[in-house]
């Protein structure tokens, strides 16, 4: 990725604010990089909670397949990051595209995450197509 991540206009935007603990801080004093993933994952998991009904978080769960990360600028220790996310308008298969950016207090890009889950139903724990209804939920 070389372009900042932005949503495109009237997308459904999930955001959730993060505070760095102090086992988040490595040794250079920052956020560690692991940390900015671990995000993406509870972004990832509490935007398609936030949305589905309980049915559907029964029958359906996602799975991480590829995660592609920038790192922007550090984030320490007593500030606070928004994160925002956003998928794809459509799905590829199975495979649905998400966007996340989390910001620090200043509004500047901490880093950016550009991931692909893959939607798995439960039952059979085998990947399937995403149908229209999940992406017609997330629009």
């Amino acid at each position: 990725m070389t372009k900042l991540l932005e949503p495109p206009e009237g997308r459904q935007v999930f955001r959730l604010t993060f505070e760095p603990q102090p086992s988040d801080i490595d040794e250079n004093g920052h956020v560690n990089n692991v940390v900015y993933l671990r995000w993406a994952q509870d972004m990832g998991v509490a935007h398609w909670q936030s949305l589905a009904p309980a049915d559907a978080r029964a029958a359906w769960v996602w799975v991480a397949l590829r995660h592609e990360i920038d790192y922007r600028r550090e984030l320490k220790l007593g500030e606070t990051a928004q994160g925002r996310t956003w998928v794809a308008e459509a799905a590829n298969g199975a495979r649905f595209d998400r966007m996340i950016r989390i910001d620090g207090p200043d509004g500047a890009m901490c880093a950016q995450v550009v991931t692909t889950w893959v939607l798995v139903e439960q039952s059979t724990r085998r990947p399937r197509r995403v149908p229209g209804w999940i992406t017609a939920m997330f629009a």
